[in-house]
């Protein structure tokens, strides 16, 4: 009699625990590094936004400036701009109808108006900001008395990341909002040549 033919080999039903676990542990991994990598794609957006709104703030100041080229030296600032420094409301309010303003008046209205955005007051959600850049400071550089030469808007504003050498212009520098040695300091500088023709 041949007993090996009566004896049936087990087969395999389901899957046994251990292998579940070990499954269960790959895709978390899989699905932590999937995580990670949203986190880090959130913050170089963030960073990337901030930097187009700081480029297209100084590119619309110097051309403000350059069409009110009779009142350059109005546009340079003694101090900087940001965080309502140059208060609520302006002196005359050139945008609205009917009211006219000499070319210093705009200037300080450009200014005004200027600030807002860069703040993001032009844009809100109830009473909060929507818009602008997180705590932002902006420096105005150029010839005295407003004459032909070279003029610079420097913004600063405070990045996720930290940058190892901030020192690429002193602008909101040592001011208390970019950390203790202003590591999370990021800043934009535009420059353009301007004569008051």
């Amino acid at each position: 009699m041949n007993y090996r033919a009566n004896i049936q080999p087990k087969t395999q039903r389901g899957v046994s625990l251990i292998e579940v676990l070990v499954t269960l542990v790959i895709i978390s991994i899989g699905l932590l590094g999937t995580a990670s990598l949203q986190v880090l794609s959130k913050r170089a957006n963030f960073e990337a936004v901030q930097r187009t709104t700081a480029a297209h703030l100084a590119n619309d100041y110097l051309q403000r400036m350059r069409g009110n080229r009779s009142a350059l030296e109005n546009y340079l600032v003694e101090t900087s701009l940001g965080g309502k420094s140059l208060g609520d409301t302006p002196a005359k309010d050139c945008a609205a109808d009917g009211i006219e303003c000499i070319n210093s008046e705009l200037a300080s209205f450009d200014q005004w108006q200027w600030e807002r955005q860069l703040d993001g007051a032009m844009e809100r959600i109830g009473t909060a900001n929507a818009g602008g850049l997180l705590e932002p400071t902006a420096c105005v550089i150029g010839p005295a008395g407003g004459s032909d030469g070279v003029y610079e808007v420097a913004i600063a504003w405070r990045g996720t990341t930290e940058h190892i050498n901030p020192t690429i212009h002193d602008c909101g520098e040592a001011s208390g909002k970019y950390g203790d040695s202003d590591e999370y300091r990021h800043v934009l500088v535009m420059q353009t040549y301007i004569d008051d023709d």
